[in-house]
């Protein structure tokens, strides 16, 4: 979804950082061969989390939806020499495409992929985090964000994706909708939570960025 008219989008993105060529094959081969490739962070979302990563430094990454592990690769740039990432995915068909390009990259041995649910592994994890990514099923973003705020360090940050849901968020709710009806509490969560501050920024289907004080 765009917010600004598509020539202008272009113009952004041209004047942006290059995509890697490790991240070129890796999306080359998701829409080859793997089912809803539009989950892909893809090229000008990648490298808005490479610079935020970079920035924030991170020692120790959390990553909820890895998907074919774009966003992980594009995390881990930012990540401190001895850091490392964790990406959790209930998917097990994909378990091999991610650690093929994981192992192509720089970070392979520090990036720690995890099958199964969430809201199951995270509270067998006995370490904090310096940055955590949110981008898998929209019914449990409230959960998500209720597990994980204690595992995030102080001056740690949460990015969420896709909280603007393709405009649904400003729509009438349909009964049935409960991903939206979650989005919509979850992004009155983070606004309202106390421990936090949030920005939500309208880069492609919403990405909030929340420090926990």
């Amino acid at each position: 979804m765009h917010f600004i008219p598509e020539a202008l989008d272009n113009y952004v993105v041209k004047h942006s950082e290059e995509e890697p060529s490790l991240l070129q094959q890796l999306t080359r081969e998701t829409y080859q061969k793997i089912l809803q490739p539009r989950m892909l962070s893809g090229h000008y979302q990648g490298r808005i989390l490479s610079m935020i990563s970079k920035l924030v430094n991170p020692k120790d990454i959390l990553e909820i939806g890895t998907y074919t592990g774009y966003s992980a690769l594009c995390l881990a740039e930012g990540m401190q020499a001895t850091g490392e990432l964790h990406t959790i995915d209930i998917n097990e068909e994909l378990i091999d495409f991610q650690r093929k390009y994981f192992d192509k990259s720089a970070f392979g041995d520090r990036i720690h992929q995890h099958l199964g649910s969430a809201l199951d592994v995270i509270p067998k994890f006995d370490k904090t985090f310096d940055l955590i990514f949110i981008d898998a099923d929209k019914d449990n973003y409230p959960n998500y964000y209720n597990i994980i705020i204690d595992k995030l360090n102080t001056g740690g940050i949460i990015l969420s994706d896709n909280v603007l849901w393709s405009g649904k968020v400003i729509e009438k709710l349909r009964p049935d909708d409960t991903s939206t009806k979650a989005l919509l509490e979850y992004n009155t969560l983070l606004k309202e939570d106390s421990r936090i501050e949030t920005i939500l920024l309208p880069i492609r289907d919403g990405l909030t960025i929340s420090r926990k004080l």
